[in-house]
């Protein structure tokens, strides 16, 4: 069933209706999913009841835009695909240094936090952590990444406060093991903060608008 939606949606998207709504006939959705147009409104039709498009429709054309579940479809299919043709299990993401809030170091510091992150990734982490803002083109790489297994750094209480559970991706920094580290009910962002046992920033003399490439293991 879900090969049938994701050739569909893959068609949609390459007519511009990931990003955008995309207005096109039902003879034009035909051609795009490579059908009868009778065949191709019945998919939309398809689409709509499993909540995989939105659609508004006109006189003679309609407005079609994948909706987020759509966009999850595919991007686990992106995932496979990769995972097939690149026979790897990494992912090359590029940011810029940034400046971050400084509330990292207080968090990695915490014995709850660092003594898990020693025992789970092999290092004690700087008391600090090295911010980048993904480029444009590769913030889509997050979800691929948060959708694969990362390894959990369990939540805990200390004197009264409560620090929820974190997720760590394992990465690599030119030659430096490192991991990106996601609050666990955070919300999506296009900043992502990473740990490492030494100060990257001195280690690799990065200032801010630096370019990095970061090698993510998925």
């Amino acid at each position: 069933m879900e090969e049938k939606f994701t050739f569909a949606l893959r068609r949609i998207a390459l007519l511009g209706g990931l990003r955008d709504s995309v207005t096109v006939s039902s003879r034009e959705l035909g051609e795009a999913l490579e059908m009868s147009q009778q065949s191709a409104s019945k998919r939309i039709l398809e689409l709509l009841e499993a909540k995989y498009i939105e659609r508004d429709v006109g006189a003679r054309k309609q407005q079609i835009r994948i909706t987020p579940k759509g966009a999850e479809l595919l991007k686990k299919e992106y995932l496979e695909y990769r995972k097939v043709f690149e026979n790897t299990d990494k992912m090359i993401i590029h940011g810029k240094v940034a400046q971050g809030m400084g509330e990292g170091g207080y968090y990695i510091c915490q014995p709850g936090y660092s003594d898990q992150i020693k025992e789970q990734l092999g290092f004690t982490p700087f008391e600090g952590t090295f911010n980048l803002d993904i480029v444009p083109e590769d913030v889509g790489k997050l979800d691929v990444i948060r959708k694969s297994k990362g390894i959990m750094i369990n939540g805990f209480v200390s004197e009264g406060r409560t620090f929820g559970n974190v997720i760590a991706y394992k990465a690599k920094i030119k030659n430096l093991e490192c991991a990106i580290v996601v609050p666990e009910r955070s919300h999506y962002r296009e900043t992502i903060e990473i740990i490492c046992q030494y100060h990257i920033r001195r280690t690799l003399s990065l200032s801010d608008g630096d370019l990095v490439d970061v090698i993510v293991d998925l």
